[in-house]
């Protein structure tokens, strides 16, 4: 009886750490298998050169600078996206690094997101590219309003309030993030003005829910969000 026990024993034993390096082996490479599918679907992109040489006299701009909610679905060619994006926050001084719109203390602490039909990107003002973020369009997300699931382009400015000081209070964080988004947001309008799109900046967004969504730590915050495309024919 032990001579026919105890092989039997054996065998499932021997069939139970199989299986049990078989599980290892999955849950390690899973991960990275994930992460590597991830980065297939949304890679990074590099904007062409802005061109700064061009646009209408700023009088004009002004004078046409408005806010429109009816946009055509067509998307904005990369030139036009890297020029807006560069007009929006982008670096104007490479020398100190200083950008088309002013900040508190200089701390650049507004981040410009980019959600397209392609997915959700980082504006990367130094590589002047737009870095990926999710691989999933949440253009619907970015607000209430029924445009802005349709629209090309939803740029969501998102405060990263660790860049503003470990003394400032946090209600001059907010004040302080919410005029530099104000600035940044106007830089569009003008764009827009010069260049014959259409935008509007907004607040009717359910902040929770997209800064979950977005996967944002604690201490950033979503400020406004900005619809751009072509205006709707």
């Amino acid at each position: 009886m032990n001579r026919i026990l105890y092989p039997a024993v054996s065998l499932l034993l021997a069939f139970a750490l199989v299986c049990a390096a078989l599980i290892s082996m999955a849950s390690a490479v899973e991960p990275a298998t994930s992460s590597a599918r991830l980065s297939g679907e949304l890679k990074s992109i590099q904007l062409p050169k802005p061109q700064t040489d061009g646009g209408r006299p700023l009088m004009q701009v002004l004078k046409d600078r408005k806010s429109s909610r009816e946009f055509s679905t067509e998307k904005l060619p990369p030139q036009v996206l890297s020029n807006m994006l560069w007009a929006a926050f982008g670096i104007s001084r490479p020398d100190s690094g200083k950008r088309t719109a002013p900040s508190a203390v200089n701390w650049q602490e507004i981040d410009v997101y980019v959600a397209t039909a392609q997915g959700l990107y980082l504006y990367d003002a130094k590589a002047h590219s737009l870095m990926p973020v999710l691989a999933q369009d949440i253009r619907a997300a970015t607000g209430l309003q029924p445009f802005v699931k349709d629209a090309p382009v939803n740029l969501v400015y998102v405060a990263d309030f660790s860049r503003m000081g470990e003394k400032t209070t946090a209600e001059d964080k907010v004040f302080y993030s919410a005029a530099d988004t104000g600035f940044i947001s106007q830089n569009v309008y003008l764009f827009c003005a010069s260049e014959g799109l259409a935008t509007v900046v907004r607040n009717l967004i359910d902040k929770p829910a997209l800064t979950k969504l977005m996967k944002l730590r604690p201490d950033q915050r979503v400020i406004l969000a900005q619809t751009v495309g072509y205006p709707k024919k």
